[in-house]
């Protein structure tokens, strides 16, 4: 079989998950094509710190020390107010079921099924910041679904519509998955790192720069420090759950206030359950660095 695992006496409920689809599948899909996943975890970049990366694609000398020694822009409480935002800009994105080391020819991933695609991701995140006591909004609107042109414009409307039914909110976190794509054979990177005997998927972190206001972004400074000091927690506690945080000249709505970022949790390549459990784990760098600051 390509799926590697161990006995089924010692499988975990997941493993065995796992495999049922797997064999379900490997009938349903037996005359298709396969296109190769190959999986990777990114631990080098072009900018490193302590034990993290950073991709900088600005032009800006970016001091992360600098950066890292700052206040974050906000303070968060710990009221029972809500905190923190959670948001999908491309809600229906979605993961593969099973790791088999390949996946098929009609392998499609996007879903209108919230218990597959990123809102199962973000249900994930939320819960563990709650069970952390802090407060988490879930946005479960789909602004990606029927149509894809303008998601960026409808997610920046649920934005603001939170935003103003729940002023206490102080962190809005647009939550995707990414897609690599492998050579020329139609192949997908899947990026991984083991944290417990587990198998989670990498994030990265995105902080966008706006030096000339061109993206109307003023407080980029602020957010920026947020994806650093989120970097630096993660690495720490999770040694391999970040690719290189991607420092770049884009907004993509984390203008809303200074305490957005865009987070990608895996790629289409990655497994669902992956992504579920770096959710998880997300929920506890977060946690960390908002009632350190």
């Amino acid at each position: 079989s390509a799926v590697q695992m161990r006995t089924s006496d010692e499988a975990t409920a997941d493993e065995m998950q796992n495999i049922s689809v797997f064999e379900e599948s490997a009938d349903l899909y037996a005359d298709e094509k396969h296109y190769p996943v190959v999986e990777t975890q990114y631990s080098t970049g072009e900018l490193g710190y302590n034990s993290f990366f950073v991709k900088n694609s600005t032009g800006f000398n970016l001091d992360i020390g600098h950066y890292l020694s700052r206040s974050l822009g906000f303070q968060t409480d710990s009221s029972n107010e809500p905190q923190v935002l959670i948001v999908h800009t491309h809600t229906s994105e979605s993961y593969l079921t099973y790791d088999a080391g390949y996946y098929h020819e009609s392998f499609y991933p996007r879903s209108s099924d919230e218990n597959k695609n990123m809102i199962r991701v973000g249900l994930s995140i939320a819960e563990g910041l709650r069970k952390q006591g802090i407060g988490a909004i879930h946005a479960t609107e789909f602004h990606d679904d029927p149509v894809y042109d303008g998601a960026y414009y409808r997610s920046y409307e649920t934005m603001e519509k939170y935003i103003k039914e729940y002023p206490s909110i102080k962190v809005v976190l647009d939550i995707h998955r990414d897609s690599i794509s492998y050579g020329e054979n139609g192949g997908k990177v899947k990026p991984t790192f083991t944290y417990n005997g587990k198998k989670a998927a990498q994030i990265m972190i995105m902080a966008g720069y706006d030096p000339d206001g061109y993206y109307d972004f003023p407080f980029w400074e602020d957010n920026l420090t947020f994806a650093l000091k989120i970097q630096d927690a993660a690495e720490n506690m999770y040694p391999g759950m970040t690719r290189p945080l991607y420092f770049g000249n884009f907004a993509y709505n984390m203008n809303i206030n200074n305490g957005s970022l865009l987070i990608e949790v895996g790629t289409d390549a990655n497994t669902l359950a992956e992504a579920v459990y770096t959710g998880e784990l997300l929920s506890n760098v977060l946690a960390k660095v908002l009632q350190s600051n």
